[in-house]
């Protein structure tokens, strides 16, 4: 059975193409068996699963290990502290099982009480009984037990939850004096230090705190492009489409930066249903700029698990809407701070992250995600701006290709007529947005675009448009003096160059009264910016 890119479930080497995770299974495997206690705490989707299975193979011939899975408690077993306990008993019987512990008399009895307690035979089966058998069985196994739990932060009863947690924290702290559990591994989106944010305000006096002894997992579980890299030649050594490998990797980070998801979900998309499309018809065809290009805006247009889960945190949580607009619209640069609630909340769910000091979105595809969303509100589709767009938008495509430099000069004829009166705070904080709800109905459907954030720090905000197999780079800073404006356009050229343009565009933002409204072109070296004024 040939193998497959998995966007969906854990991912298996026989039938999934797969990065090679060695590397982070060693970095994993020396802290169990350093016999700490841990969190595995990533966004959605960002292979926890996978790992946790990978890590049970890689240990089970040194460890006895329990791995379960909360999300199979069904919502009635978190009801009391009787019910969890008898359920827990229940799954963790069931591991023993599979791991074949038996032999001894003093373990056979251990696990016959976990057994007793199971079938229901005790009266009342409370969290302390539970820890006390599950003493016993590690006293008398012949291995260290090491147990994880993946979806930790699924329980639907909060103070059940808290209660396990808090006694498991006394029962792993105690281990040097009664055997215990050698190490734990908890995995969920939440880190377990931050699950009070998935309280309910009035369940917020509940929090006590049965988590500081959490090592930190520092573990980076994100896809390098390396990495990317070999599962590529895998799937090259299959199909032999002629790809370039390192060049596809890097493109594939580029724009996910190693978010597992969205890599696997870029690859299926180019096997799966690229090749199909007019104008690739084969895998390869598919599996080149184009093709990747092709597959970012399938993602962004589609339905999926993740950017649903990303759209229920920005409603649940109001003030990652102000922090991520005023990143994403005004160029602004935001000192990243993790104890910034907005800022801690949005990279636990894997939104943002830390770049040179500041904040960026966490990768392209995400960020251009966000644009789309923030401009597709009934309250941007009402402003003229886009109206105007709408009418506009049929002049701009001459021979497949796009006029950039008409887009420049009717955006600026719109912006000056419509809001040109509106003064400085308004040029600073929406100037950006506009241009961009401008372009949007343009290219929509054809082309997409994104924000390069690496340049978000110098106060401006380079848009790169990839619009039939073409690209463009737009700057849109502030006007800040002469001196300031004139190197701005040096490093722009130098930009270009980077990107292998001739031809580059410019928006100033002006807060001159006296300034020169309108599209000019200025060249220098052998570059040519097309500067618009507004």
């Amino acid at each position: 059975m040939a193998r497959v890119f998995n966007v969906t479930g854990a991912c298996r080497p026989d039938k999934h193409y797969m990065v090679n995770i060695d590397r982070r299974l060693a970095e994993i495997r020396r802290l169990v068996d350093d016999g700490a206690y841990f969190v595995i705490n990533r966004a959605r989707q960002y292979g926890k699963t996978t790992t946790l299975r990978a890590l049970n193979h890689d240990l089970k011939n040194s460890y006895y290990v329990i791995l379960m899975d909360f999300q199979i408690f069904g919502e009635g077993e978190f009801a009391d502290e009787n019910i969890f306990s008898l359920s827990f008993a229940r799954v963790f019987l069931r591991a023993l099982k599979r791991n074949q512990l038996s032999g001894q008399d003093g373990l056979k009895r251990a696990i016959d009480h976990l057994d007793d307690a199971e079938k229901g035979r005790y009266g009342s089966f409370r969290l302390q009984r539970l820890f006390e058998i599950l003493s016993d069985i590690c006293a008398e196994a012949d291995k260290r037990v090491v147990l994880m739990i993946d979806e930790v932060d699924s329980a639907s009863n909060n103070q059940v939850f808290l209660d396990f947690l808090s006694q498991l924290r006394a029962y792993y702290i105690d281990r040097d004096e009664q055997p215990a559990l050698y190490s734990v591994i908890l995995a969920g989106v939440y880190d377990v230090k931050n699950l009070k944010r998935k309280l309910r305000p009035e369940e917020e006096h509940k929090i006590n705190s049965p988590w500081n002894i959490a090592a930190d997992f520092k573990v980076d579980m994100s896809f390098s492009q390396e990495e990317i890299a070999g599962m590529l030649k895998e799937y090259e050594a299959d199909y032999h489409t002629g790809m370039d490998i390192s060049g596809i990797a890097e493109l594939i980070y580029d724009y996910t930066s190693g978010y597992p998801f969205l890599v696997s979900r870029l690859c299926k998309y180019m096997d799966e249903e690229v090749c199909k499309k007019e104008g690739f018809g084969t895998r390869n065809m598919a599996w080149t700029k184009a093709g990747v290009t092709e597959a970012v805006k399938l993602i962004l247009t589609e339905k999926n698990t993740l950017f649903e889960s990303l759209s229920e945190k920005l409603i649940r949580y109001p003030e990652l809407n102000v922090m991520l607009r005023s990143l994403l619209f005004t160029g602004k640069n935001i000192i990243y701070n993790f104890y910034e609630p907005s800022i801690n909340i949005a990279t636990m769910f894997g939104l943002v992250k830390e770049q040179n000091g500041g904040l960026a979105v966490a990768n392209r595809i995400f960020e251009t995600w966000l644009y789309n969303l923030y401009l597709s509100t009934a309250q941007m589709h009402s402003e003229r701006i886009y109206t105007a767009s709408l009418q506009d938008k049929n002049q701009f495509i001459v021979g497949g290709h796009l006029n950039m430099r008409l887009i420049l000069e009717r955006f600026t004829e719109h912006f000056n007529e419509l809001y040109g009166d509106r003064g400085e705070p308004f040029l600073e904080d929406e100037g950006r947005k506009y241009f961009l709800l401008y372009l949007k109905p343009i290219i929509n459907g054809t082309g997409n675009y994104y924000v390069e954030s690496r340049t978000r720090g110098l106060r401006r905000t380079d848009v790169i448009v990839d619009y039939a197999g073409e690209q463009y780079i737009i700057e849109m800073k502030l006007w800040h003096g002469e001196e300031y404006h004139n190197r701005g356009e040096k490093q722009l050229a130098d930009y270009l160059e980077d990107y292998h343009q001739k031809t580059g565009y410019m928006i100033s933002f002006n807060f001159n009264k006296k300034k020169e409204i309108g599209v000019k072109e200025i060249v220098i070296g052998d570059k040519i910016l097309i500067e618009a004024v507004v």
